[in-house]
């Protein structure tokens, strides 16, 4: 049982000496208490000797790891100062105070690197005691202004662990009920299982009063009960007073005391010491079982990240090239992970990444950057009706021109550049945060992993040049020839005859059947602000071709409303302080509500990624967005003057046919664009791009004729190597105790 002190002395200097940062909690006391409330001077008792700085403010400004150990003969040792030897009790005092000042500067900061202790005495017993800094509330010198908080912060890391016991001194001469010590203590052990009482300064107390209740456990109990002391008075300190001497008038004291001789056997230095011992002893014993466990688990963790480094040879080229070539075989295997979904490995589940991204830029970024680029219907019909009249000129044209067409047509082709390349550089960035990714694993070897980067990146950027020359030639192709045999083509005939029947009936072309085409959550942002409550609330939408229901939740049985989507349209909106995410609205152009006494419905996502989805869905259900224009509103003079001129039956009619060609043959051209201009960004780029780095990559960094500079280790690398080399061996070590 006296050994268990001593092994658990040897792990703690293991960890300490090896530089190891040890996440496994030893068993341990902390000492805990306000400034002045003698902390210092319990733990000066215990060995009998002044090696503490004393002074006014903070004194103990970092952790003091204390090791006292039964010695037959009396000196101090430092873990910092490797070998030395001090006989000089005075000498660690200065020591202590020099190591502070080291870390935490001379103007009272703070640190929580510890000083670890070692005091060997044949007057001590076999304790480990950890003595923290007092408890303040204002700041001195250049202690920042929450120094009182960093503090607590500190001293709650050590309490707060199971395996640690906490030492509580308070002051009997103040209100226990307000001693920072047992507050804190209260905290991190609630039920008092871990905490023993420690009160001084009974001597100190006024006259017809003691601490009887206390020291019985009736006031605030512990589970470990309460030990009284009475330490130097200051005055005996500045006067030199010997502590043997202080422990004798301290026995004294209890014993002449008419309300503590009946427990003067368990008051005093003395039997704080021997209980310390014990209740230290116990508590190694019942966490020792658990604590091998950990120790175990931890180097069983560390074993097979460790297995690589036992005989490796930074220096050596032979592995370098090895490293290389297997650095090299990951990238290739994780970028085609990336880009083609196989495997499950180091999926990302928290957005859309690599091949993914990608697919939705194809099937819903670029559509709907695809439809956001069309003109305004009233804009598109008054450039058909000038570009009629202006064709037949001074006559009067009895038929519907052709050209007119074919002009109109070629204007909105023209228009398909700007999305399709829009699209190759969405993709191209998404390829380039595929390459740094995946040459994230090479961050061990920095110059290889940079220059790998380049040289993937270049050639991307190259492909991605070539691509766009392509996507133009695709467009001019689609320019150069009007296909109005194209089977899918209404012709002349049949757009006459639509716009004839659309003008009889009144009911719009094309209706599609009402289906379902995306469910999910979002958020409606701007209804909590008109009930008078902030923020916004979560719904499950259900969007159709002809509607927009939400409900409580994806069980669909608690039907909010169900909105109709004729006439509206959908516009972006900048985040505001109540909502969170994306937002965007959908609204009715003439003013009208949408929803109740909502002029629009403010909806929002919580990725980017989510809204684009739902804005390329609500395409499809013929909600379009916002027309954007630079020339402003028009006037009212100049919508007069469109009324009037647009009062020829028969031009309007050669419009609606003209309009009915375009609309036409524009799906048949934005259909073959959407079709083609991803092929041909796979086709030149992403394929292109992945036979590249399983190909040629290896031979293009061997190439720059750098390879083994390229090797070099990174600095942060060989350092965790080391410091893992330095966990496994510790872990070891302290198993062999």
């Amino acid at each position: 049982m006296e050994q268990l002190i001593p092994i658990m002395n040897r792990m703690q200097d293991v960890f300490t000496q090896l530089g190891v940062s040890n996440n496994i909690d030893l068993p341990q006391i902390a000492v805990v208490g306000g400034q002045s409330a003698g902390k210092s001077s319990v733990l000066e008792n215990f060995v009998g000797k002044d090696f503490l700085p004393r002074g006014s403010g903070i004194v103990t400004r970092r952790p003091l790891i204390l090791q006292l150990i039964n010695g037959p003969t009396e000196y101090g040792e430092f873990l910092h100062c490797k070998g030395q030897k001090f006989m000089d009790f005075l000498s660690i005092m200065k020591e202590i105070e020099d190591e502070t000042d080291r870390v935490t500067g001379a103007n009272k900061g703070i640190s929580n690197l510890p000083i670890n202790l070692r005091v060997y005495s044949p007057h001590v017993l076999n304790i480990t005691l950890i003595d923290l800094p007092g408890l303040t509330k204002l700041a001195v010198g250049d202690q920042p202004t929450d120094i009182g908080d960093q503090i607590k912060d500190m001293i709650m890391t050590y309490i707060c662990r199971e395996t640690c016991l906490i030492l509580a001194v308070t002051p009997a001469n103040t209100d226990l009920a307000t001693s920072d010590a047992l507050q804190m203590a209260r905290e991190a052990d609630p039920e008092g299982h871990r905490t023993i009482g420690v009160l001084t300064k009974l001597d100190l107390m006024d006259e017809g009063t003691d601490a009887k209740d206390i020291m019985e456990n009736k006031v605030i109990p512990l589970r470990r009960g309460y030990v009284a002391v009475v330490n130097r008075s200051q005055k005996d300190i500045v006067g030199k007073k010997d502590i043997k001497m202080a422990n004798a008038a301290e026995r004294k004291f209890f014993l002449s005391h008419p309300s503590y001789r009946h427990m003067a056997d368990r008051c005093g230095t003395v039997f704080l010491q021997k209980q310390l011992n014990q209740q230290l002893t116990n508590h190694i014993r019942e966490t020792l079982p658990s604590l091998r466990d950990k120790l175990q688990r931890q180097m069983l963790g560390l074993e097979k990240e460790v297995a690589q480094y036992k005989h490796f040879q930074p220096n050596d080229p032979s592995i370098k090239t090895k490293a290389m070539l297997q650095m090299i075989q990951h990238l290739q295997q994780d970028f085609e992970r990336a880009i083609e979904g196989s495997g499950a490995d180091g999926v990302n589940t928290m957005e859309l990444s690599g091949g993914a991204k990608i697919n939705r830029l194809f099937h819903e970024r670029f559509p709907y950057e695809i439809v956001k680029m069309e003109i305004d219907e009233k804009v598109l019909r008054k450039e058909i009706a000038f570009a009629i009249r202006n064709i037949h000129g001074i006559r009067v044209g009895l038929f519907t021109p052709d050209m007119a067409f074919e002009a109109i047509v070629k204007t909105q082709i023209g228009r398909l550049r700007e999305p399709s390349l829009k699209c190759i550089d969405l993709v191209v960035q998404e390829l380039t945060n595929v390459v740094r990714a995946v040459t994230e694993k090479m961050q061990r070897y920095p110059r290889l992993r940079e220059e790998a980067e380049r040289i993937i990146t270049t050639y991307i950027r190259e492909k991605e040049q070539a691509c766009k020359e392509q996507v133009m030639l695709l467009v001019d192709f689609q320019l150069a020839y009007m296909n109005t045999n194209h089977e899918d083509f209404i012709g002349f005939a049949n757009a006459s005859s639509d716009s004839q029947n659309a003008e009889n009936t009144g009911k719009k072309l094309g209706k599609v059947t009402n289906q379902v085409i995306r469910k999910g959550y979002m958020a409606i942002n701007n209804l909590g602000v008109m009930k008078g409550i902030g923020g916004s609330r979560s719904y499950w939408f259900v969007l159709s071709s002809e509607s927009l229901s939400w409900y409580k939740d994806g069980e669909e049985k608690e039907k909010k409303f169900m909105l109709p989507l004729e006439q509206l349209k959908l516009r972006d909106l900048e985040s505001s302080f109540m909502s969170r995410g994306h937002m965007f609205a959908i609204y009715n152009p003439e003013g009208r509500n949408v929803f109740k006494d909502f002029k629009t419905l403010d909806l929002s996502c919580e990725a980017q990624d989510d809204m684009d989805s739902w804005k390329a869905s609500f395409l499809r259900a013929g909600v379009y967005p916002e027309k954007q224009t630079s020339e402003g509103t028009v006037g009212e003079g100049e919508e007069e003057g469109e009324r009037r001129e647009s009062v020829d039956p028969q031009l309007e009619r050669q419009v609606e046919t003209i309009r009915n060609l375009v609309d036409s043959y524009m799906k048949i051209v934005t259909t073959s664009c959407k079709d083609q201009v991803p092929k041909i960004i796979m086709f030149l780029m992403v394929n292109d791009a992945k036979a590249f780095i399983n190909g040629e990559l290896l031979a293009a960094l061997y190439s720059t004729g750098d390879t083994q500079n390229m090797m070099e280790e990174s600095a942060d690398e060989a350092l965790k190597r080391e410091e893992m080399l330095r966990m496994y061996h510790a872990c070891k070590e302290a198993l062999n105790i």
